[in-house]
């Protein structure tokens, strides 16, 4: 799959490769496949980003976003032993960096759907859940994760959260990204909506049809959302796709000049750069 990048972004790689124009820096982020068994096999939640927006604007996409400083504070009393060790060996990563990558995808999934991917915790008082008030207050930052968690008496469980690959955001973007994907199942009685005004008309997809028509051109995304669905549409259901993770791989969408064109390759492209060992690390 080869996607021929519009101007102005193939004339910032083109300055990228030969050295005129520095690249920026990666920031931190994670995003989270949620799945479930449909009718017609198995299926991801996809949300459309609004196109105004500066980063994949009207692309579908998985939801997810930068970690936050405040990610890295949730404190060892908040997850299921043995914690977010699990994370740090999946993706050979330090302990706290494992912890707030993961904290970050729980909070934003909540903020952008209202799913909160938590546990009851082993407090003595009877767990609650939270609600839309709730949701506000931690998306306006009046309340924080471990705040939220401990007031509703819950904690957080590695297991629930697989470990799936790295996306580095190419070089000549604007806004570039360190992601760490995860793949959960939808848990039980759980219904995930559009919550934040970043995106709309969220929706489950059989993830064999997202594929197709991503690679058609009439389900708009970025490489490594399409990239993933394809890797998961190996599994025959959840529970296969959560067994089965591929070998841990840090991926970043290279490109090839053709003259003036400029055409981004994904790893199956003999053209494919591989994994870049000066960043992400």
């Amino acid at each position: 799959m080869r996607l021929v990048l519009p101007e102005p972004a193939a004339a910032r790689a083109r300055a990228v490769a030969d050295g005129s124009q520095p690249p920026v820096a990666l920031q931190p982020a994670a995003t989270v496949v949620l799945l479930r068994d449909g009718p017609d096999g198995l299926q991801a939640y996809l949300q459309q980003r609004h196109s105004s927006l500066r980063f994949a604007a009207g692309m579908h996409a998985f939801p997810g976003g930068r970690v936050d400083p405040a990610d890295a504070d949730l404190p060892a009393s908040l997850w299921v032993p043995p914690g977010p060790g699990l994370w740090a060996r999946r993706f050979g990563a330090p302990a706290a960096q494992a912890a707030a990558h993961g904290s970050a995808v729980v909070r934003e999934v909540f903020e952008e759907t209202g799913l909160l991917l938590a546990h009851a915790g082993p407090a003595r008082h009877q767990p609650s859940w939270p609600d839309e008030a709730d949701r506000l207050a931690l998306s306006e930052q009046r309340v924080t994760l471990p705040d939220l968690l401990t007031g509703h008496g819950l904690w957080l469980d590695p297991a629930d959260l697989v470990g799936w690959s790295r996306w580095l955001t190419p070089r000549f973007e604007r806004r570039r990204f360190d992601t760490w994907f995860f793949v959960a199942a939808l848990p039980a009685g759980a219904d995930p909506r559009v919550a934040t005004g970043e995106s709309y008309g969220g929706r489950w997809v059989a993830v064999t049809d997202a594929v197709e028509q991503g690679a058609a051109g009439r389900l708009p995304m970025l490489p490594p959302t399409w990239w993933t669905l394809r890797e998961l549409a190996a599994a025959c259901d959840v529970a296969a796709a959560l067994a089965h993770p591929p070998p841990m791989r840090t991926y970043t969408a290279g490109w090839v000049r053709r003259g003036e064109q400029v055409e981004l390759v994904l790893p199956d492209d003999p053209a494919y750069p591989g994994e870049d060992p000066r960043e992400g690390t």
